[in-house]
């Protein structure tokens, strides 16, 4: 499991982490949403700076 946190102010949304490199992941959104093209990603300790490079229904490709 991973979280979304799309500003300072906004809750955090629950995604999971399908593949992670050193260069970006993979996640599955538990529900449909539309994503911003950056936002960060917290995976247990690591917070990531993340932009969207394709979306395919429910899951997303991310660059750090």
């Amino acid at each position: 499991m991973a979280k979304i946190f799309l500003g300072p102010k906004a809750p955090a949304i629950d995604c999971v982490l399908v593949d992670y490199s050193a260069g970006g992941a993979c996640i599955q959104l538990t529900r449909h949403l539309d994503l911003p093209d950056r936002f960060e990603l917290v995976y247990g300790t690591t917070r990531k700076r993340c932009r969207v490079v394709w979306k395919r229904a429910m899951r997303a490709g991310l660059s750090f």
